[in-house]
């Protein structure tokens, strides 16, 4: 699959410097797209030819039935091989991070170090089923403005930062409306089974960074064995006063954590 992808890089003399920076992916949780990562995107771009990619079924990527984390990790390489990137630093939250570990796991020479925000490589039980009802009712809703589509969230999502989240899915449709970019239907189909699945493979032996937010229940201390056999070679840090959306709530600190972990592994 063909995915939809902004790339950042700081003015250079000539494309051939541009190119010779090593590169970034950037990869964006559930219901999100790739603008959720543009913070740390930009304070990369100085360093980094940078990657920000829209997974399959969000933002402005295909629509596809069918929907594993084997086949959004394919989706990746397949767009390395495009790029004709022989490998790339791996930056990937929530949903991103678990694809990004499949992706060390099942191709480990074509990734130079590997960044997972808040999420472990566990199967998960459904925590996000209110949002996936409350986007089920949007999809089959005549959506007028942005207010008429908050309040049909609000009565599955009481948390106004979370709809915020899910509203910036929103784009104009030919019917003087508003429809969703998320393909619905198959995050529905594909939620309870193999969105929630983990990784599977080999060992990773690479670097690799695991970042916790304080306040989050993602990444717990049971989780950490798995982790380390998994990733032998990987550290864990946590964001104080960090929840799950821990790139936005903390960026200052996300940011600084993520760089200094790819310079030193450059």
């Amino acid at each position: 699959m063909k995915l939809n992808y902004v790339e950042q890089s700081a003015a250079e003399p000539s494309r051939e410097d541009s190119d010779s920076k090593p590169a970034a992916i950037l990869m964006h949780g559930m219901f999100g797209s790739l603008s959720n990562l543009g913070n740390l995107a930009r304070e990369l771009s100085a360093e980094y030819r940078v990657i920000a990619v829209d997974l399959r079924n969000h933002g402005d990527s295909p629509h596809e039935d069918l929907m594993t984390i084997p086949l959004m990790a394919g989706d990746i390489i397949e767009l390395m091989d495009d790029l004709g990137l022989p490998e790339a630093h791996l930056i990937g939250h929530s949903l991103g991070g678990k694809i990004a570990m499949q992706i060390a796991q099942t191709w480990p020479d074509r990734v130079r170090s590997l960044v997972v925000a808040d999420i472990a490589p566990v199967n998960y039980p459904q925590s996000n089923s209110h949002v996936v009802d409350a986007l089920n009712e949007l999809q089959n809703s005549s959506i007028q403005n942005r207010k008429s589509a908050d309040q049909i969230l609000a009565g599955y999502i009481p948390d106004m930062a979370t709809r915020g989240f899910i509203l910036k899915n929103l784009q104009p449709d030919d019917r003087g409306g508003f429809s969703l970019k998320l393909n619905v239907r198959s995050i529905v189909a594909n939620y309870s089974n193999s969105l929630v699945e983990a990784p599977d493979g080999p060992p990773f032996n690479g670097p690799c960074l695991f970042l916790k937010g304080e306040l989050s229940a993602y990444i717990q201390d049971k989780h950490r064995p798995l982790i380390s056999s998994l990733f032998p070679a990987s550290e864990l840090l946590v964001i104080e006063g960090a929840g799950h959306w821990l790139h936005a709530e903390k960026p200052k600190q996300f940011n600084s954590s993520v760089i200094s972990f790819l310079n030193a592994n450059r």
